[in-house]
């Protein structure tokens, strides 16, 4: 094989690691700044905080900037606010996977994160203008945002070699967690010592740095690069010759009746549940159950994430050496995966539940929790790939489009479900959440393939009768 430094397709993996580090942190920066936009008095409905666990926060007296604008916005308006996000992201999940199919990923990404870039830097004017205005933004945040992991996934389709999938594709993507791990604290001291503008400012400005390095370095295709060696271009293309199809038209039939498709789809909801109800719920379970405030330790929202990110690049490589050297089948390794990315967290997410008011313990089994998610990049989450690269882009748009909907649905069900914050409630929500991985799981691991499927090759309509 060839030689992975400094080649064609490791740069892109790198330049794609840093693309969806600023996603995630232009995502997740509004969660932390939306604490210093708000007036004080009108961010805590009085909650009932539950009195089971002792106090304990250290009160920092470090001088903070408060030359930052106020706006009255209640509880509800702040939930919409944070919601709108996913309703522009679920739009173009599908139109993002086809026109990528049909454009390039290279453009369709470039453009997703200028565009994302743009609309952060104009936040601050958009949240001054009124709550309508910043709703608005967001939604073409979330509209920008959508198309980038399809377009990705249709990049890859004609750039990552089948053994070499795992590696490549889990580099790309953990750059989202790395996003979430740095931006937490960062966007909370940027806000701490300067003013919550600059948390746009700053996240914006380097987005749109890096869309000009995407645009000069990066090509859609191995045959169109500027400077890959002759050795590499012909080691991708003869290692995908029999996997793509030349056929111009999408067969959406036959991609909507695929089983294998679907248990992709079931695992990625179910994942997700667990994964967007922590996202948006952990600051407040600590908060209010175990009285520890997590904005005074970012750091500790943090590691779970971080554990992720490391858990997500170790199997990645853990997983194509089973593929290659051990010569397990590339079906057994991504439900192996996914049985340990799905069922690890479910059992420490219900354990966090009982253990009482041990906030290091909470804290150890939320980030044990999610970090063995990290397992499901290389399980269901590249599967796509597996079953039908040609296809890649489209199908990832099909799957996430469904698992979005847990991130617009699965916070306000378990807002619904705590309204008196009491631990009980608490080991309901994740007690469902648990449940949904489990099922997900189990479905993933009945109905998943490895191989590329019939629609998905050139010859497919020849062997219709």
């Amino acid at each position: 094989s060839v030689p992975a430094c400094c080649s064609a397709r490791y740069n892109l993996a790198l330049l794609a690691f840093f693309g969806f580090f600023l996603l995630y942190a232009l995502r997740v920066n509004l969660s932390v700044a939306l604490v210093d936009m708000v007036e004080p008095n009108t961010s805590i409905v009085k909650n009932t905080t539950s009195s089971v666990c002792p106090e304990h926060s250290s009160s920092l007296n470090v001088p903070r900037n408060t030359t930052g604008e106020k706006y009255s916005w209640d509880a509800d308006t702040q939930g919409w606010i944070l919601g709108s996000f996913f309703y522009g992201y679920i739009v173009t999940q599908i139109p993002g996977g086809y026109l990528a199919s049909k454009i390039g990923g290279k453009i369709l990404l470039g453009f997703g994160i200028f565009g994302t870039s743009v609309f952060t830097l104009l936040t601050p004017l958009a949240a001054d203008l009124g709550v309508g205005y910043l709703i608005a933004v967001r939604v073409l945040e979330g509209l920008g945002e959508g198309v980038t992991f399809p377009a990705m996934h249709s990049m890859w389709s004609s750039w990552a070699p089948p053994l070499e999938r795992s590696k490549l594709l889990s580099i790309s993507y953990a750059g989202a967690q790395l996003g979430t791990v740095v931006s937490f604290p960062l966007s909370g001291l940027i806000c701490y010592y300067m003013n919550w503008v600059y948390v746009f400012y700053i996240f914006g400005t380097l987005g749109v740095l890096w869309f000009f390095f995407w645009m000069w370095l990066i090509s859609d295709t191995p045959e169109t690069h500027k400077s890959i060696s002759h050795a590499e271009r012909e080691y991708i293309l003869s290692s995908l010759k029999d996997q793509l199809s030349t056929q111009k038209s999408v067969p959406w039939r036959p991609i909507l009746e695929s089983v294998p498709l679907w248990a992709i789809v079931v695992a990625h909801f179910s994942y997700n549940w667990t994964f967007y109800t922590l996202l948006t719920l952990l600051p407040t379970y600590m908060k209010e159950i175990l009285r520890f405030d997590a904005q005074e330790n970012g750091v500790l929202s943090a590691l779970p994430y971080f554990g992720c990110w490391l858990c997500i690049i170790l199997s990645g490589q853990i997983a194509d050496y089973l593929r290659e050297k051990r010569n397990l089948s590339t079906v057994c390794v991504r439900r192996c995966f996914t049985l340990i990315g799905m069922i690890g967290p479910a059992v420490f997410l219900v354990a966090a539940g009982f253990i009482g008011c041990n906030y290091a313990l909470a804290v150890a089994f939320v980030t044990i929790s999610t970090t063995l998610g990290g397992f499901c990049t290389s399980g269901y989450s590249i599967n796509h790939l597996d079953i039908a690269p040609s296809y890649a882009g489209i199908l990832l748009g099909i799957t996430n489009s469904f698992a979005t909907i847990p991130g617009m649905v699965g916070p306000v069900i378990a807002k619904n479900l705590t309204r008196n914050n009491t631990v009980g409630e608490w080991q309901t929500v994740f007690y469902i959440a648990a449940s949904i991985n489990l099922f997900g799981a189990i479905f993933f691991a009945l109905f998943a393939s490895g191989e590329v499927q019939d629609w998905a090759v050139s010859g497919y309509h020849l062997h219709r009768n």
